[in-house]
């Protein structure tokens, strides 16, 4: 068995990621069917009815089996168009009413871009595709391209074809071979569907040869010139896909046949092309970068680091780092709108790791080795992706929450780097630096990033979701652990125990932020009832009995006391003690 065999859209996935702007997509009426636009047999079949009924025939329940009976033939949209309407324009004004929404429509959401056509959007404002052939005469592909600010080159006639941007210029380029339906030369009968106009062919032969195609919503029965072209076209240099529901008829396999196509089966349009949307955009988030190319950016931090002479590459480093971050962030991947789900979750989760990975491990090393005027550089990088995660204010909280997961990374990695090598004073200036929130009030670094009051923590129950971590009582804590436990490699250097040093940079974090509390006040409120304690936020050392004892008696030690003491995340030795006592209680009555 083949690792894809089962899973097609995983496969077209890959293509359209690896070969941008090599697909075109072929579009037929079904795709707008969800947005309640009827087809060309529905269509038929309601003038049928409704020309039937101006006769003064009954209603019936099969209009078609009645036409045959009536008429002696099968029902045909062409046939029946030419007789009701002898003009185009009076063929556009039957097909109006059809297409064009209604205020009643626009407010129950009928006629309007489905979720096929904002996916769509969504490839190409993303680089994915590029050239777009349609049948349809509706404008539900372009809104929706406008509604993702992407403004399309529309060709619908010849006269726009001559005037049009060429398309290796366009950022969509649309080619509506039937027209639109508010030019009154559209194509509808079987004569003017027989042949296009030169000028047609030669863009068609063009983009058939030079582009792959993903044909969905098509039957390939009619549109005798477009089928005409498809059959000419002998190079099939690119790959097609057909989306399919159900079996294809005749004439659809013999174009399948002869463009050696996959038939990809689908169950509608909406779930197709969402489908291949979220895993383009799953494979571009996930793809991470080559395992070289991320040490290499670290080597060259270290390298520059070692001299003063390159501070000036060290800082052109991170700041293309960064630009390079915040452009990944701000793909359609992480867009905040839509429902919460498990898998949607997860995997935003690991996207967000996976772009952040690079910077964070350089972030790591030049809080490890940096001798002095680092922090700057850092929180600035650290504000910069917070604020650009708080340039959204609608959409759902819990993408929202997670839009400052890169931030919370840099600061994870830089502060692990200091503890790792004992640089507490600047471990407490990151620590109490201000940043300001969405409301431009400012905070503490550590009252922002750290555990429970970074808002994307939520609670806890939410990032019991991801793998593994089922039931953890400090499950976002555990995924850090379990991030930095390999991410950490390339800067920790060899630790006897990296778990702890993971709760010891926890553990000055929970004492960075009982900072709020005077000696005064922690002493009075500890010295009440056994079960009182003052809240600080605390990760794995809650279960973690044996770690949380060593780190208390290192943290009572005398040389490790007077470091914290110096830098100032602790006034004295018995707020320090009366830290020791405070972590005790929060464990106790947390680990229940």
């Amino acid at each position: 068995m083949r690792l894809l065999s089962d899973d097609p859209i995983t496969q077209l996935a890959f293509s359209v990621y690896e070969n941008k702007k090599v697909f075109a997509l072929l579009l037929g009426s079904g795709l707008s069917r969800a947005a309640e636009i009827p087809t060309g047999w529905e269509i038929t079949l309601d003038l049928i009815r409704r020309v039937a009924l101006a006769q003064g025939i009954e209603e019936q329940t099969d209009w078609a089996q009645w036409y045959r009976g009536a008429v002696g033939e099968e029902p045909n949209y062409s046939t029946l168009l030419e007789e009701l309407a002898l003009s185009p324009e009076e063929r556009r004004s039957v097909l109006h009413g059809y297409i064009e929404p209604t205020e009643t429509d626009r407010e129950e959401g009928r006629k309007l871009p489905t979720r096929a056509h904002l996916a769509i959007a969504d490839l190409v404002r993303a680089g994915f595709i590029r050239v777009i052939i349609t049948t349809n005469f509706d404008r539900l592909m372009e809104n929706a391209l406008r509604e993702r600010g992407v403004e399309p080159t529309i060709v619908a006639s010849t006269d726009a074809l001559i005037g049009a941007a060429p398309i290796i210029h366009s950022a969509c380029y649309i080619l509506k071979l039937h027209g639109d339906y508010k030019d009154a030369r559209i194509l509808n009968t079987d004569v003017e569907l027989g042949a296009y106009p030169p000028e047609y062919d030669r863009l068609l032969d063009r983009i058939l040869d030079e582009h792959g195609l993903i044909v969905a919503g098509w039957s390939g029965e009619w549109d005798h010139a477009l089928r005409a072209a498809i059959l000419r076209a002998p190079n099939r240099r690119y790959p097609t896909y057909w989306a399919a529901r159900g079996a294809l008829g005749e004439g659809a396999n013999e174009l399948v046949t002869h463009r050696g196509a996959r038939i990809t089966p689908i169950s509608d349009a909406d779930g197709f092309f969402s489908g291949l949307n979220q895993t383009v955009e799953t494979i571009a988030q996930t793809h991470r970068q080559n395992p070289l190319g991320v040490e290499l950016l670290v080597s060259s931090a270290k390298r520059f680091l070692a001299k003063p002479e390159l501070r000036i590459q060290l800082d052109v480093l991170f700041a293309e780092q960064t630009e390079r971050l915040i452009a990944r962030l701000d793909a359609t991947a992480f867009d905040p709108n839509g429902k919460w789900h498990q898998d949607e979750f997860r995997r935003r989760v690991a996207s967000y790791e996976a772009a952040t990975e690079p910077l964070a491990k350089m972030a790591g090393a030049l809080g490890r080795w940096a001798t002095g005027g680092d922090l700057p550089l850092m929180l600035d990088i650290i504000r910069t992706l917070y604020a650009d995660a708080e340039k959204i204010g609608g959409g759902n909280t819990v993408w929202l929450g997670l839009r400052s997961y890169p931030a919370v990374l840099i600061f994870t990695a830089y502060g692990l780097g200091l503890v790792r090598s004992d640089r507490w004073k600047v471990f407490g200036e990151l620590s109490a630096a201000p940043i300001a929130n969405e409301h431009r009030k400012t905070h503490p670094v550590i009252e922002t990033f750290f555990l429970w009051d970074w808002k994307g923590w939520s609670q806890n129950e939410l990032w019991q979701q991801l793998e593994g971590l089922h039931n953890h009582k400090t499950a976002f804590s555990d995924r850090l652990s379990g991030v930095y436990a390999e991410w950490a490699k390339s800067f920790a250097g060899i630790t006897p125990d990296f778990d702890l040093l993971f709760d010891r940079f926890e553990a000055l974090c929970s004492l960075s932020h009982l900072r709020s509390a005077t000696e005064a006040e922690l002493d009075k409120h500890l010295s009440g009832a056994e079960s009182n304690d003052v809240r600080m936020p605390v990760g794995r050392t809650i279960w973690a009995s044996g770690r949380r004892s060593q780190l208390i008696e290192e943290m009572r030690s005398a040389p490790m006391r007077e470091a914290i003491i110096d830098a100032g995340l602790a006034p004295s030795a018995n707020y320090i003690r009366l830290f020791a006592r405070n972590l005790e209680r929060v464990a106790r009555r947390l680990d229940r």
